[in-house]
């Protein structure tokens, strides 16, 4: 291309696919849904797209393709899925997750107010709620992870509110708070400072034996439970819209998006791939860990990623802000040498799930500690889908498609 060209505002087609991450194919179906404006180039053998519409699209997100067998459709105003990261109520989480409280973000998915520097008080649980989700931990076996304790502690909390069933949006975005604090305040302590801060700092010190003396740990932790706070129409959330759509009440919504978070291919990924980082004991046994999981014919967890094809910005983003932590920690050299090796043999780019479980080993986070904070993060957003189906008038139904034998 030429320089004329370049400055006119008009890119070729190879380099506006490379942008977008989608196929040279696809950009002629976005040009015939008058997505794309195209021009021929002076040659009269190719096509040129407008950079500026472009950048445009790549920073909004490619236009959803119609649902396909076993999706279902629903409008929504929370998250917009892009072609490298996510947009809250139109905004970059990227660029939220680098600055902002999880307590203000949380507000901002759920009401679109401008209101992002956090509550004026702590958010807080009620008393005899975390009393009786603790109570109801007593006879728990030792050892289990987080997340299986808060399928318990969400049911503890909501037998103890009586005012679970006010579903207007004032009252429901109170019993968010509580129960995000609940969460938190019911699991068990880690360190003597589990009382201290808002909910990220409060949720590192149920998770990590030492408080957090790093700030740019602390930091990353956080921006981790931002960029996890949403993202679109995950399996748990669909789950959770549906709960919220038959007026189920918000600890009713939260728990099914529990159950359906659990699963490896969800929130339970990162839980792979704190076991793949734990694996390495060195950097030089990155290549026999990756290895031995793909001759046995395994996934290697961390990797790939059904919407960021090209690489999820949300992972880079994380490791980016744990390397600038902790340079030179023994942990992050043991998740460099998986990313290098991943690399070496063409797996697909890290996802969010990989940084997460770096970010828990460089800090010296419990085991299944990247499911606690996926979990408490998401209840966030899974309450602002319930908030948009409480203010609609009927239930999802999703219509099956019979194949079975004829009815007699």
């Amino acid at each position: 291309m030429t320089e004329e060209q370049q400055l006119s505002g008009w890119i070729d087609a190879k380099a506006a696919a490379e942008r977008l991450g989608v196929k040279p194919a696809t950009l002629y179906a976005y040009v015939s849904r008058g997505v794309l404006r195209r021009r021929p180039a002076p040659d009269g053998r190719r096509s040129l797209f407008d950079a500026a519409q472009v950048e445009q699209l790549a920073r909004r997100g490619r236009p959803r393709r119609p649902p396909g067998p076993g999706e279902l459709a629903i409008e929504s105003a929370i998250t917009a899925l892009g072609s490298d990261r996510h947009f809250y109520r139109g905004r970059d989480a990227l660029e939220m997750a680098g600055s902002r409280t999880f307590e203000g973000v949380a507000a901002w998915l759920w009401h679109g107010r401008d209101d992002l520097g956090g509550p004026a008080e702590p958010w807080r649980a009620r008393a005899d709620g975390v009393a009786a989700a603790v109570a109801a931990q007593s006879g728990l076996p030792p050892g289990l992870l987080p997340l299986d304790r808060l399928h318990l502690i969400v049911a503890a909390l909501a037998a103890t509110d009586p005012l679970r069933h006010h579903l207007d949006p004032e009252g429901v975005t109170a019993t968010g708070r509580a129960l995000i604090a609940g969460l938190v305040e019911a699991l068990p302590a880690a360190n003597r400072a589990a009382g201290a801060g808002g909910i990220a700092e409060r949720l590192w010190n149920r998770l990590c034996p030492q408080p957090p003396e790093d700030a740019g740990l602390l930091r990353a932790f956080e921006a981790a439970m931002i960029l996890l706070a949403d993202h679109e129409l995950a399996a748990s959330t669909v789950a959770a819209r549906v709960a919220a759509s038959v007026r189920a009440d918000p600890y009713a919504v939260v728990a099914s998006g529990l159950g359906v978070l659990s699963g490896p291919l969800h929130g339970g990924a990162s839980y792979g791939a704190e076991r793949l980082i734990a694996e390495v004991a060195d950097p030089a046994s990155a290549s026999r860990v990756i290895g031995e999981r793909l001759r046995g014919g395994e996934r290697v967890p961390g990797f790939g990623h059904a919407v960021y094809r090209s690489g999820d910005g949300r992972a880079a983003l994380l490791m980016d802000l744990v390397r600038a932590a902790a340079p030179g920690h023994d942990r992050l050299a043991a998740a460099e040498a998986v990313l290098a090796e991943a690399a070496r043999r063409r797996l697909p780019a890290p996802n969010v799930d990989f940084s997460l479980a770096a970010l828990g080993a460089v800090a010296g986070l419990v085991p299944g500690a990247g499911e606690a904070v996926f979990a408490v993060a998401r209840t966030a957003g899974w309450l602002a889908h319930a908030l948009e189906e409480y203010g609609r008038s009927g239930p999802l139904r999703p219509r099956a498609v019979y194949v079975g034998p004829e009815p007699a």
